[in-house]
């Protein structure tokens, strides 16, 4: 079933009323609806192309947070080889916010780390929607730490709204590991790449992504902080998430530009 995002309703319109064409045509044979299944489908091209083809900031923050963009797990699975998990922070557990493993990409084996949100309710509770708790900093840590020693490059993909914020997670040191994070990325003596490929969401995502190179995807997102929390901090009021996406809009064309990424 196709998620559909609130702009996008005329094009869940049209592409709706193609298949009860279809429908139609499945339960009668003699029923002709080649033609005009075509012509919906070819006007729901031009619809999702006139949607895409100047979206506001909001917009852009809804297709970043799309439940159907692909997530680190799918990567993993399309582009590398091999992939063998490794979990744990060897200190309190295992935090499936955060996944890593060794893996090879091509002929080069490397360690491949990034921010998993789940694609459907179970997974994404399990994976506390992609907002990593310390042990899952740590985790990281531990994998990079690994990475360098036996010279293997490292690939982080980043797709968070933030670090959890959660009492548990402050009280076991989430500030501390996130600096400790970000200090072990700037320490690597390996290739370290990041890109994002959803949300790059504040310092959670910056524990991951203070890389020597740092990609975005299209549609993508990187700020300090979610229009959401940036609402309620200028407004009080994180309905008002749309005109906070407005003023915090740097596209990726600024970004580089700032030399932020390339």
């Amino acid at each position: 079933m196709t998620n559909y995002l609130e702009f996008e309703r005329p094009l869940a319109e049209i592409e709706g009323k193609a298949e009860e064409l279809r429908a139609m045509a499945r339960d009668n044979e003699e029923m002709d609806v080649k033609a005009e299944a075509n012509a919906l489908d070819k006007k729901a091209g031009e619809i999702l192309d006139e949607l895409y083809a100047k979206l506001t900031p909001w917009r852009k923050c809804q297709v970043a947070r799309h439940p159907d963009r692909p997530h680190c797990k799918d990567y993993i699975k399309e582009l590398f080889q091999e992939y063998t998990p490794l979990a744990g922070d060897r200190n309190f557990a295992d935090d499936h916010a955060v996944m890593g493993g060794l893996a090879r990409l091509g002929d080069t084996p490397v360690m491949v780390i990034g921010h998993e949100k789940g694609n459907d309710t179970k997974s994404r509770i399990a994976r506390n929607f992609g907002m990593a708790r310390p042990e899952g900093y740590r985790k990281a840590v531990r994998l990079m730490d690994l990475a360098d020693r036996f010279g293997l490059p490292v690939i982080s993909l980043i797709d968070t709204p933030g670090a959890y914020p959660g009492l548990g997670a402050e009280q076991r040191g989430q500030a501390s590991a996130i600096a400790t994070s970000i200090e072990c990325c700037m320490s690597l003596t390996v290739p370290n790449i990041s890109i994002i490929i959803g949300e790059g969401g504040s310092g959670g995502a910056i524990a991951l992504a203070s890389s020597n190179k740092v990609i975005m995807l299209e549609n993508s997102i990187y700020s300090v902080i979610s229009p959401e929390g940036c609402a309620s901090i200028l407004w009080r009021d994180p309905t008002k998430s749309l005109q906070a996406a407005e003023a915090m809009k740097l596209t990726a064309k600024d970004l580089l530009e700032l030399g932020v990424i390339d």
